[in-house]
């Protein structure tokens, strides 16, 4: 499968954020859809017309209605298809990485991050040639 075949979903209430981590993926020929919480993000998976929904999922944690913790442990909990998650987020302690991962997380990046390495995460999580 190509990679303009994956689509990745980008869950973050920042509409900066959600353009830039776009931009840096879509450079890279990969289809994006934006969800500016995780409510928006679960109801993106659950009327989404492909199976899986998406192929991965860049998760911001600090949002409004549904946090990125909320959003994974409902997608983990669901009984559909799973995709690796990566949790991007302010917050750089080792409490809120091992709360990412108890949440779901495959990976955890703390902001600012670096385009090239993002893309290096999402083709390893997706099994393409870094």
């Amino acid at each position: 499968m190509s990679k303009a075949c994956k689509h990745i979903l980008i869950v973050d209430d920042a509409a900066t954020v959600r353009m830039f981590h776009r931009s840096i993926l879509e450079e890279a020929a990969y289809a994006v859809t934006e969800a500016v919480n995780g409510l928006e993000a679960l109801e993106k998976t659950a009327s989404a017309p492909f199976d899986p929904p998406f192929d991965l999922y860049l998760v911001d944690v600090n949002m409004p209605q549904m946090d990125g913790y909320g959003f994974l442990r409902a997608l983990r909990a669901g009984e559909g298809p799973q995709a690796p998650a990566i949790m991007i987020s302010t917050e750089a302690e080792d409490s809120d990485r091992r709360q990412a991962f108890e949440a779901g997380a495959n990976h955890y990046l703390a902001k600012p991050i670096r385009p090239q390495q993002l893309l290096r995460i999402v083709r390893l999580l997706l099994g393409e040639s870094a």
